[in-house]
C-alpha cells in the first residue's frame, strides 16, 4: 500500500464531452480555474488539454499560454502537466483504398510538432503516450511509433520536462521500460496506467496488477479508470502501492445521475485515500519526489 499518495486531476480532456456536462471547462479561464480549484481541493498535478470556443479539442499554443499564465499567477503551486497527444489521430478511410481519402477525423502532425506548446511554455511535466491504440468501435487509431517516441522522449529530456509515460496496455509499458533502459527517461521514471479505454487494458484488478508488476524498482506510477470505474481504481491503486488520477476527462459523475466538478472528484478521491489510512502529497512534496525542474 502507498501511504503518501500523489493526486493528479485531468480537468477537461479532449473527448466529446462538452455537450454532456454544462460546466465542463472549455475556455482557458475556465480550464485554469478548474485546475486551481482542484489544487485547493488537494490535487498536486493538473493535467491540461485546451479546447476551441465551441468545445472541440485544440493544439493552440496561445490557449495553452493563457491557461499556464493564469495558473502560475494564482495562489497555488500546482504542477502543470500538458498533454502531447493531440495530433496523433488517424481515421482509416472506408473505401477500397483506406488512404484515399482518409477519414475526416484524421489529425496527424509530426511527433515533435506535438511538443510545440511544451517547448514554448516549459511546463514541469507533459504526457508521452507510449504506443498506438485502437480507440473504440470505430476506424480511429492513435498513432505513436517507436521512432517517434524516442525522438519525443529525447526532446523532453533536452527541455528538462518530466514525461508522464502513459500506458493503455502492456505493450506500451514494455516500450516505456525500453525508453528507460536507453537512458531517455531520467529518474525516477513516472508511469500512468490508463484503464478502461476501449480497446486497451480493462479497468480491473488483474489488469492493473499485471501492469504494475512491469514497473521497474526505480519507477513510480499512478493509475486511473474511466467512468464508473474511476473511484474503485483509486482504492485499487493505493492498495497496490501507487498514486491516483481523477477528473472530468475520465468521468463526469460524482455518483449516479449527479454531475461532478473536478474539485468534487478530487475531494471524493482524497476521502477514499484517507479512509484507507493514507495521506496525500502537496505539490512541493510531489515536485521533490518526482525530481521535477520548476522552470518558470
Amino acid at each position: 500500500m502507498n501511504n503518501k499518495v500523489i493526486v493528479s486531476c485531468p480537468v477537461t480532456g479532449s473527448g466529446d464531452t462538452a455537450g454532456k456536462h454544462p460546466d465542463l471547462p472549455i475556455t482557458p479561464k475556465q480550464i485554469a480555474e478548474a485546475a486551481i480549484e482542484a489544487a485547493k481541493a488537494g490535487a498536486a498535478i493538473a493535467h491540461i488539454h485546451v479546447r476551441e470556443p465551441d468545445g472541440k479539442p485544440s493544439r493552440g499554443i496561445e490557449l495553452y499560454r493563457e491557461v499556464a499564465d493564469r495558473i502560475r499567477s494564482s495562489d497555488t503551486d500546482v504542477i502543470i502537466n500538458f498533454t502531447t497527444g493531440m495530433g496523433g489521430d488517424f481515421e482509416v478511410g472506408e473505401g477500397k483504398d483506406p488512404l484515399n481519402p482518409v477519414g475526416p477525423n484524421t489529425d496527424m502532425i509530426h511527433a515533435l510538432d506535438r511538443l510545440a506548446h511544451v517547448e514554448e511554455l516549459l511546463p514541469e511535466m507533459c504526457t508521452l503516450d507510449c504506443g498506438s491504440l485502437n480507440f473504440g468501435d470505430t476506424n480511429m487509431l492513435f498513432v505513436h511509433t517507436p521512432i517517434q517516441l524516442r525522438k519525443a522522449a529525447q526532446m523532453m529530456k533536452d527541455l528538462g520536462v518530466k514525461p508522464e509515460m502513459e500506458a493503455f496496455e502492456m505493450g506500451h509499458l514494455w516500450f516505456a521500460n525500453q525508453l528507460v533502459k536507453e537512458g531517455l527517461i531520467e529518474d525516477p521514471p513516472w508511469y500512468q496506467i490508463c484503464l478502461g479505454i476501449p480497446w486497451g487494458a480493462p479497468a480491473d484488478t488483474n489488469a492493473m496488477k499485471a501492469m504494475v508488476d512491469m514497473v521497474p524498482p526505480n519507477g513510480m506510477w499512478a493509475a486511473f479508470g474511466i467512468g464508473r470505474a474511476e473511484m474503485p481504481m483509486v482504492a485499487q491503486a493505493v492498495l497496490l502501492g501507487g498514486n491516483v488520477r481523477v477528473g472530468l476527462e475520465d468521468n463526469l459523475y460524482l455518483e449516479k445521475g449527479v454531475l461532478a466538478s473536478n474539485a468534487q472528484l478530487v475531494e471524493k478521491a482524497i476521502r477514499i485515500i484517507n479512509d484507507l489510512g493514507a495521506t496525500t502529497l502537496t505539490p512541493s512534496e510531489t515536485r521533490k519526489k518526482l525530481n521535477l525542474k520548476k522552470q518558470k
